[in-house]
């Protein structure tokens, strides 16, 4: 494969790479799955028969309250698809329910209208009552208890006053919850700040188990699985997508059962191995997943896993919509060295944890092991706050990259979608 195209915001970049030392392209197997039916099948076919519990009408039967969780406009979940099916199965259990859909925006910025109908559709937003969490909003919130860290769990009081909490999403490799999906519908979806922030804590991220694809012995997803159980979390519908954000396999369930069967048929597809190379590109995915850098970082990762130490990663992510976070772009801009802030972070204790800081010490991490050339619409100055190389281009990129690596003739390793893969080295 000479020329390859990687996906940044809505288009592409391509480069032919022929008189290049290019030896792997890594990419999930997952382009290769044939689904056994269309989106609106596969859906309708998961909710219908839900792994590990009743079926959603069932359980909806004189729940009054009933809550929804949805991501929000980060996240590429087919709402559209799966949210006309968990409506109807509610109120065919309930056609008297009262239902909120409440965003679950974690520790990102609130969603908008535009963002909204662009999610679920004129006709949900219109006629839904729907509710954005704001995890800074400490009059939103309410305490469950103690997560297994030490950590208070508060959560939405939308969410915990429900008679039935419910939830949509999709399931990913994730680069410290080892996967996306199921319990993060609650933590961090619809966590206040002070439980992000425990959750996040430089002690777990540092963790050898906080990795993409690992779940066991993970400390992260433990304590998100304890508040989703806390929550009361009863039902969700979550979909594994394709690099054309196609529903390719949908479950539907218990929030561990269902979940550990989305888990355990991606990580049949997304394993990929190589040795490392001098050079790795990757992105996140295209939109509307690199929209902003502080999300760039996830795909960084799957570089980190496949270069050399001292080589060079080159990420290509549109960052249109800037930082993702101004602590995340303070935290890295106001220091010199990634050792001198990842050695910051590293002295702080569990309740000492600042916003963004989990981005912070997993971008300097990769900092402290690879140089960044970043490729994106983002303003060059901000990019080089975050110790990174700006360029325009891919082509300019690579040969950027050349000059620094100096050396002749080295190795390169494409991820077209960064997000996708769990790399192991040999």
């Amino acid at each position: 494969m000479a020329y390859i195209e990687f996906p940044i915001g809505k288009r592409k970049m391509g480069h032919d790479f022929s008189g290049d030392n290019l030896t792997a392209v890594l990419e999930s197997k997952l382009e290769e799955y044939i689904p056994s039916a269309d989106e609106d099948t596969l859906v309708k076919n998961a909710v219908m028969n839900p792994t590990g519990t009743k079926r959603l009408s069932e359980l909806s039967k004189g729940k009054n309250n009933v809550v929804i969780i949805a991501s929000d406009h980060t996240r590429p979940v087919p709402s559209k698809i799966i949210m006309p099916y968990m409506l109807r199965e509610v109120r065919k259990g309930n056609p008297d329910a009262d239902i909120t859909i409440l965003i679950a925006t974690g520790f990102h910025r609130e969603t908008t209208r535009e963002e909204l109908i662009a999610k679920f559709g004129e006709e949900i937003v219109d006629n839904e009552k729907i509710v954005v969490h704001i995890s800074t909003d400490d009059d939103m919130m309410t305490e469950i208890g103690i997560l297994p860290s030490g950590g208070r769990c508060r959560i939405n009081k939308i969410a915990a006053n429900a008679d039935l909490l419910i939830a949509e999403g999709f399931i990913e490799p994730h680069f410290f919850a080892g996967y996306s999906g199921g319990r993060k519908s609650v933590l961090p979806g619809v966590c206040s700040k002070e439980t992000v922030l425990a959750n996040h804590c430089a002690e777990f991220i540092a963790s050898p188990y906080s990795r993409t694809g690992i779940l066991e012995h993970n400390p992260i997803h433990e304590d998100m699985v304890w508040a989703a159980r806390k929550a009361n979390l009863a039902f969700i519908v979550n979909v594994v997508i394709n690099s054309k954000k196609e529903v390719v396999f949908a479950v539907a369930g218990d929030v561990e059962a269902a979940h550990k069967k989305g888990t355990d048929f991606l990580s049949k597809y997304c394993g990929v191995f190589c040795d490392e190379a001098d050079i790795v590109i990757s992105t996140n995915g295209g939109y509307p997943l690199d929209q902003n850098i502080y999300q760039s970082v996830k795909g960084m990762t799957a570089a980190e896993a496949a270069v050399k130490k001292g080589g060079i990663i080159i990420m290509l992510s549109s960052a249109n919509d800037g930082t993702g976070g101004d602590d995340f772009y303070h935290a890295m801009k106001n220091n010199d060295s990634a050792d001198d802030i990842y050695n910051g972070i590293m002295k702080r204790d569990r309740n000492e944890t600042e916003p963004d800081q989990w981005m912070v010490q997993i971008l300097a991490r990769i900092l402290k092991k690879a140089q960044v050339i970043y490729v994106s619409d983002c303003d060059n100055e901000i990019v080089k706050g975050y110790h990174f190389i700006p360029e325009t281009d891919l082509d300019s990129a690579i040969k950027r990259a050349k000059e620094m690596i100096k050396k002749p003739n080295p190795t390169i390793v494409a991820i077209p979608e960064g997000i996708s893969v769990v790399v192991n080295g040999n």
